[in-house]
């Protein structure tokens, strides 16, 4: 079998290439999502350290959820992977490519119009992505967050929602894609420069109106009141001379009682969104008149129970570790971290392009994916940059997640120096438990994946000397 494949012609080797990649990047996931949920099983009490911070109560429901979490993890990914590699042996790509032909024909467009084709494929291949997504989600959503008290949506709303962002996605997507794949073709040997400025002017305006006009199309977004809160957030950013211009409250709580907060904007334009569930004064709930469950602790996980059943009154942090909190986001303003990632991210994109203009000449690679007679330009931008590129794309991914991982111990130390380290500590404590989070990680499964440390590994460099 071997010395077939090394027999064979260049476009098989990089064919059969790309598919033992896939496959042995999913072994080493599954193995290390296997060492985890080793972890997740074994782990049956309160390890001594934590025993001041969590209960047993709490850190049984996180372990359940974690596992529950793993084991559709372990499902899902062999799905995914067994459906990518069916379709690469089937021909799925050129099938899908040659149905777009057919369906433009119909509208009297001819070969010639390879981007209103390459449009055709993209939505028939994004709407394929979503029909056989849709079941893992719903599993995910209805039967997992169901079942640990985070889902707060009903059948209908997380079915009028997905057709809202498919809608959205379509929108945004195809203009930009045939707009990209116009540049490309009419940009000459200096196409990649053209290409990269345009998707770093896309992605500029994306993350500029995401909030105010994108994410409201999902969310209800609100102003937060006047108040001490909103008094001490501007005073703090005024502190660090932050250009705050606005804060909101997401109505995340329709949704899911996970909790979150983000800043955005450039340059004089910043603004602040806050989770509904993450405050702890203004979180639906915790409205007065809802039965606690029977233990009664307030810093208990909110959202253990379903939906139709009682909630825990207590989710959320207190004013002060909100500010911490905060403190910990500006921080990674303040310390640069944001642009450092801009900079890597369009960096790594003119790299990728670059390449994508040396390498989308070679036939071999097209023939390899079943197109013996046609270059598209889509098709070579995704058997570039998803199969060719997959090797340095996990290498980049994992640079990144350790890159991260210091960047949060830089954030949290910023908050530590304003004078906000006990108000982070506890906050920190009651995020991972208001989010079921599970406190012992394997080594190597948290240095693979994690882009935030373990809990214990942030609490106590919180606790422990300065660092600069």
């Amino acid at each position: 079998m071997l010395q077939e494949i090394f027999a064979s012609p260049v476009e098989d080797k990089i064919f059969y290439a790309v598919l033992v990649f896939s496959w042995t990047v999913y072994i080493w996931e599954a193995y290390l999502a296997c060492r985890q949920r080793k972890i997740y099983r074994t782990t049956m009490h309160v390890p001594t350290e934590l025993g001041k911070i969590m209960d047993s109560e709490t850190f049984e429901k996180s372990r359940l959820y974690q596992l529950d979490k793993s084991n559709f993890g372990f499902w899902s990914g062999l799905y995914s992977e067994a459906e990518g590699t069916l379709i690469l042996l089937l021909g799925g790509i050129p099938f899908l490519w040659k149905v777009s032909g057919i369906l433009t024909a119909r509208f009297g467009f001819g070969p010639e119009y390879e981007i209103s084709q390459s449009l055709v494929f993209l939505m028939l291949a994004t709407l394929f992505s979503a029909f056989t997504g849709l079941p893992w989600s719903l599993y995910n959503t209805f039967v997992i967050e169901e079942k640990h008290g985070f889902n707060q949506q009903t059948v209908g709303f997380f079915l009028k929602d997905a057709l809202k962002k498919f809608a959205v996605t379509q929108c945004i997507l195809l203009p930009v894609t045939s707009l990209l794949l116009y540049i490309i073709k009419i940009g000459g040997d200096y196409f990649f420069i053209y290409a990269w400025l345009f998707t770093l002017i896309v992605s500029l305006i994306l993350v500029t109106i995401y909030a105010d006009y994108i994410a409201p199309l999902f969310d209800k977004f609100t102003p937060l009141p006047d108040g001490e809160l909103k008094s001490e957030i501007e005073s703090m950013s005024k502190s660090i001379c932050f250009p705050l211009t606005k804060i909101y409250v997401v109505e995340g709580s329709k949704r899911s009682s996970h909790s979150n907060a983000y800043f955005y904007g450039f340059f004089k334009n910043k603004r602040i969104v806050l989770f509904d569930t993450l405050l702890e004064d203004y979180s639906p709930l915790n409205k007065p008149g809802e039965k606690e469950p029977g233990t009664g602790e307030e810093n208990e996980v909110a959202g253990n129970e379903s939906k139709t059943k009682p909630k825990n009154k207590k989710q959320g942090c207190s004013n002060p570790e909100v500010l911490a909190v905060l403190g910990h986001e500006l921080g990674h303003w303040k310390l640069g971290h944001t642009v450092k990632n801009i900079v890597i991210s369009q960096m790594n994109s003119f790299l990728c392009f670059f390449l994508f203009a040396v390498l989308i000449g070679r036939k071999e690679l097209f023939v390899a994916f079943g197109f013996h007679d046609t270059q598209p330009t889509l098709i070579g931008l995704m058997i570039i940059f998803q199969f060719i590129f997959s090797p340095y794309n996990e290498l980049l991914s994992f640079c990144l997640t350790v890159l991260s991982r210091r960047f949060e111990f830089q954030a949290d130390a910023f908050a530590r120096n304003m004078g906000r380290s006990s108000e982070l500590y506890s906050a920190l404590i009651k995020l991972n438990k208001d989010n079921l989070g599970f406190p012992v990680a394997d080594w190597l499964f948290s240095m693979w994946h994690y882009s935030h440390p373990p809990l214990l590994e942030r609490l106590r460099a919180l606790t422990g000397p300065k660092q600069d």
